[in-house]
Order: C-alpha cells, then structure tokens, then sequence
C-alpha cells in the first residue's frame, strides 16, 4: 500500500514539475517577445532621428546614415515574425508595418514603365503629388499627411498592393524605384528629392517630406503598442491573457509559429514564390537589396524561440528554460537532429549573405533568381531545403513533447 502510495506522489509530483517547466517556458517566450519587439522599437526610433536629420538636412551623408538605420531597424523586426503565427495580436497588426510586395506608384513617382498589379485603381496614384482623390465616388482630403491618415489608406479600393505604411513604405522613400531588374544596383533615389525650392527634384520635395516625417511616426507608435501588449505587470494585456492560458497551449503557438514561418511564409511565400517567379517584384526588401538580411533574420527568430534564447541590440542575453530543454529531457537524440537542421537552415542563409555582401563579386538576392543563374537559384533552392527539413524537425520537437496534429501554415505551397 505505502509503495502504491509513493508511486501515485511520484506521479502526481511528476505532471506537477511537467507543467511547472512548460509555464517557464511560455514565461521565457514572453519575455523574449517583449525584448525583441522593445529592440524593434529602439532602432526605429534611431531611424526616426536618422530620418529628421535627413529632411532638416539634405545631403549624400544623412541619406546614407538614414539607410544604414532602416537596416538596422530590419534586425530585431525580422526576428519578431516568429510570434505572428499563433498570436493574432502580432498577426492582425503586422501588416500595417511589413506589409509587401506593394505598388509604390501608389506612394510617389515612378518610372512610366512599371509593373504593377493589373486592376489596382492606386497603382499610379501617388499620394505625395495630390491633395485629395475620388476613388470610387468618395472624395479623400489629402491635404495633410498625418500618420493616421496614411493608415487609412492602406488596402485601398481593395488592393492589397495598395501598402501606404510600414518598413517598406519607409524604404522606398529613402531608396526610390530599383530599375536594375535581376542586374545589379538597388534604388537610386537621390538626396535632393528632399531639398527646396529650385533644387528639388522629383517634385513635391515638402509633401515628400510630410509623407517620411508621417510613415515613420506611424512605425514608432505601433511599435509601442506592440511593446505594451508583452510587458510584465499588465493586468489586461495580451502577454497576461497569454500565461493565463494552459503552458501546453503556450507550446502549440510557440511550435506552430516557428513551422509556419520556415515553411509557409520564408520558404515559400518569400523564397519559393520570387525564384519561381524569377520577379523582383516578389522579393521582400526590394528597393534596398537587403532581402539576404531579411531572409538570414527570420530563420534566426525561429531558433531563438526554440533555444528560448535572443541577443538584444546593445549585446544583452535575454535567456531562459525553451523548448530545447523539455525535447532535451525527453529524447536527447530528437534534439540533436533538431538542433542539426537548425545549423543546416543557418548555414545555408549564411552562404546567401556572404555571397550577396562579398566585397568582390557581390550576388544579391535579385540576381539569384534571375532565370539561368545557375549558382544563384541552387543557394536558394538549398535555402528552401533546409527550411523544410527544419520544419520536419520542428514537428518531431512536438511530438515528443506531446504536441500533436501541428500543422504548421503551407500558404498553400507544395514542397
């Protein structure tokens, strides 16, 4: 009787320490979401003050110090996507800062050539040179560009390429129109469509200046709220309603996340679909030739979460008990195959960024998938690989830490 007892204690105990570890797991989640949405405001406050020096003082130099603080702004952003998946505070309200590809005729000048989505009745509307429209018999007051205003007109007359906002807003101002196609450049935008009077060029140099002044206010004030929706001792927001869920559900959105951005979103809707395509149209950081970055980023966002692990922007470790200790404690040789497709997935985006920033022969990610580039299509149909192995991982990850029937989002791509 005393050993059926202890047996029943030990068991009881047992699922006890179980549930304890997985709710220090969605803790950590947490807290690692705070840290890199906190790190994704900081840098885009910096690109803020980059930004206001550019238009207070145009010139080759404050240009390029804009330029270099978007891609910085780009690092902890792009390691944020992991938690849109599972977490529709971050999903339904993603779009309005990431949302691509998008019409830039829509936003500003644009070559009298280019391609845009057939249909979109904003293609060419470019909102700098107007104060109001009609479109479709409402007539809009344009005259002020405010941050709120620019929101509204995202998704215009229905248009998902209609994008008035976001990062990649803020890149086209700063970079205008790449008209290399899948030969090398990226935009060139001068720093004179920002200056006044007689040495404007492009026209509308002050409402130009309105519409980056507006965006990247609007970038600053969603981040905010995002940084809000994670922060410790909220009673009523999103992080509080998250932990007072089952640390078991925490699980499924943390593994579902991690599966949907490598499969569905990075492999196929920002991989798959541009080399197929061989359409810079489709590339993500278009305008900038960042996508390398872009793209290396993400993949780095979903290790973290599986290490419960993130580097903040200023060298901080913010880290904490993950998803690799509980498959750890259960099959130590599930989480070495894990952590090897990890690698894979790693290396592979770390050849597509050396290649694309090599000093000498430098490959960006729109000539990769340039039709017949032979090396530049393998690096990212390798790419493609290892994120669907690391998915196929990531599924074993569950299993053995008792998440079943995962699923995690295709967008509707075969692999």
């Amino acid at each position: 009787m005393r050993c059926k007892l202890i047996a029943l204690v030990m068991m009881i105990y047992g699922s006890i320490a179980v549930a304890a570890d997985e709710q220090a797991v969605a803790e950590n989640y947490a807290d690692l979401a705070h840290a890199v949405f906190e790190d994704a405001l900081i840098t885009a406050q910096q690109l803020q003050t980059a930004t206001d020096t550019l238009l207070a003082s145009p010139s080759e130099q404050s240009l390029q110090a804009a330029k270099a603080a978007w891609k910085q702004a780009r690092v902890p952003y792009q390691q944020s996507e992991v938690f849109r998946f599972g977490n529709s505070v971050v999903d339904d309200w993603e779009g309005q800062l990431n949302a691509w590809p998008l019409d830039e005729g829509l936003i500003d000048y644009v070559a009298s050539d280019y391609s845009f989505e057939l249909g979109n009745e904003g293609a060419q509307l470019n909102i700098i040179s107007r104060t109001e429209v009609n479109m479709g018999g409402e007539v809009i007051d344009m005259s002020t560009l405010t941050p709120e205003l620019l929101a509204s007109l995202n998704e215009l007359a229905g248009s998902e390429a209609n994008v008035a906002t976001g990062y990649h807003a803020v890149e086209f101002l700063l970079w205008g129109q790449d008209l290399n196609g899948t030969n090398a450049g990226a935009g060139g935008r001068s720093y004179t469509d920002y200056m006044t009077a007689d040495a404007c060029t492009g026209g509308n140099c002050d409402r130009r200046s309105d519409y980056l002044r507006a965006v990247t206010q609007l970038l600053v004030d969603d981040l905010v709220y995002m940084v809000n929706e994670w922060a410790r001792g909220k009673q009523d927001n999103y992080r509080s309603k998250l932990l007072a869920s089952d640390g078991q559900e925490v699980l499924d959105i943390m593994l579902f996340g991690m599966g949907s951005l490598a499969l569905g979103e990075l492999a196929g809707e920002r991989l798959k679909v541009s080399l197929e395509a061989n359409s810079p149209e489709d590339e993500h950081d278009c305008f900038s030739d960042n996508t390398h970055n872009s793209h290396f980023y993400n993949a780095q966002g979903i290790f973290n979460v599986y290490m419960g692990s993130y580097t903040r922007v200023n060298g901080e470790q913010v880290s904490g008990p993950s998803i690799a200790d509980l498959v750890t404690a259960k099959s130590p040789e599930t989480a070495a195959s894990v952590k090897a497709a990890f690698e894979l997935t790693a290396q592979r985006l770390q050849i597509m960024v050396d290649r694309a920033e090599s000093s000498e022969t430098a490959m960006k990610y729109d000539q990769m998938i340039a039709e017949g580039n032979t090396e530049g299509n393998k690096i990212i149909r390798d790419s493609i690989l290892a994120l669907v192995a690391e998915t196929r991982a990531i599924e074993d990850a569950a299993r053995v830490i008792n998440v079943s029937n995962l699923q995690p989002d295709t967008a509707g791509h075969e692999f």
